[in-house]
Formats: C-alpha cells, sequence, structure tokens
C-alpha cells in the first residue's frame, strides 16, 4: 500500500474516493465539532469556516504524530436562497428538503483546507437544477436509505441523479469535495500528484 500523502479530516468515504481518483492516499482521522451555522453567517463563510474548522481540529489531533503531513477538511452545503440545509433529521425533513429542490435550482458550496505549516483554502460553488420531483418518487427515494446522511438530502453520485436536470459547476464538489481545487491546493503545498508530479504552480491561481 502507498504511503499516505495528507491527513483526510472526515469519515466520508466518498471524500476518500475522490482523493483516490486523483491518486492522493490519505490517512483518515476523525474530528467532531459543531457544524451550527452562526447567526447571521452567510452560507459561503459558513462552509468556509466549517472546513477550516475541521482541518484545524485534525492538526490539533495529529500534532507529534509521525509522519507528518498537512491535514486536508472539507465542507459542502446545500443552499437554496441563503437557506443552507444540512443532512435531514428525519423523514419528514428529508421529504421537506425534496420538496423545497423540487423543480428549482439550487446552490451547492464545498469548501476545502488545507492546514500544515501554512492554511491555504478554496471554494467551489455550482448550480444544480432539479425537475420536479413528485410526493410518491420523494417518498421512495427516502426509502431507499441514500438520503438520510446527505446534505440537502440527495446524492448526486446516487439514485439522486434521477433528480438532476442540470449541473452548472463541479461534480465532484456537488459530491462533497471539488478535486481541482483540491489538487491545486495540494499541489502548491508539495503534495505528490500526476505519477509522482506536483501539478505546475498556474494551476494555483
Amino acid at each position: 500500500m502507498s504511503n499516505p500523502q495528507v491527513y483526510l479530516a472526515s469519515n466520508s468515504p466518498r471524500r476518500r474516493e475522490l482523493l483516490a481518483q486523483i491518486g492522493v492516499v490519505p490517512r483518515v482521522i476523525a474530528v467532531s465539532l459543531d457544524e451550527t451555522p452562526l447567526s447571521g453567517e452567510a452560507a459561503d463563510d459558513y462552509v468556509r469556516r466549517v472546513a477550516l474548522e475541521k482541518a484545524r481540529a485534525g492538526l490539533d489531533l495529529v500534532a507529534g504524530r509521525a509522519p507528518k503531513l498537512p491535514v486536508l477538511g472539507a465542507d459542502t452545503a446545500v443552499v437554496v436562497g441563503e437557506r443552507v440545509l444540512g443532512k435531514p433529521r428525519d423523514r419528514e425533513d428529508a421529504l421537506a428538503m425534496l420538496r423545497l429542490l423540487s423543480g428549482r435550482s439550487h446552490r451547492v458550496l464545498s469548501a476545502v483546507a488545507l492546514v500544515g505549516s501554512e492554511e491555504a483554502l478554496a471554494l467551489s460553488e455550482s448550480q444544480v437544477r432539479f425537475r420536479a420531483i413528485s410526493a410518491a418518487e420523494a417518498r421512495a427515494y427516502w426509502e431507499t436509505g441514500e438520503p438520510a446522511d446527505k446534505a440537502g438530502g440527495y446524492a448526486i453520485q446516487g439514485l439522486g441523479a434521477l433528480f438532476v436536470e442540470h449541473l452548472s459547476g463541479s461534480y465532484s464538489g456537488v459530491m462533497g469535495l471539488p478535486l481541482f481545487e483540491t489538487a491545486a491546493l495540494l499541489g502548491a503545498a508539495g503534495v505528490r500528484l500526476l505519477a509522482g508530479h506536483p501539478l505546475p504552480q498556474e494551476t494555483t491561481r
């Protein structure tokens, strides 16, 4: 097995899979923090703050541990207007989210933070439009179990793709880790990508 290149402050299997897609081997560390939005906090500020707090919390956990690697943190939010939709609390909350998303566009904000000797942060914003979703479809989708632990109550990489009429932006960002921004941060930090070659510096602009 390859040596780890970065700590990932997330238990999300989707984020591990996305990192593997660009050839990055993470060592997963579990962090726990309050992800409640602050009063009056803008959605983009919220996801940036949480991603950075996850990475900082992860760095605290691995302080003094070998190997000495940067810590990657990420946060994704589905946003309607300025309302942030987190993971549904229960069936009724998930169905309410799907009703809200049905037949309209929403934003998906995905922030990624890399913390080590320095801190770096990037934000991806995507626009997703859903077709109309019937009440029966929403109930059937909930019964699959897929929406239960997903921001906004859907997974674009799963059955939730049935509802997506249009996507403008980053597919991987909607999944939970924007690969363009992530690769740029990692490459700038010297993490070896593309068969062992750091990404050119111009990709970080």
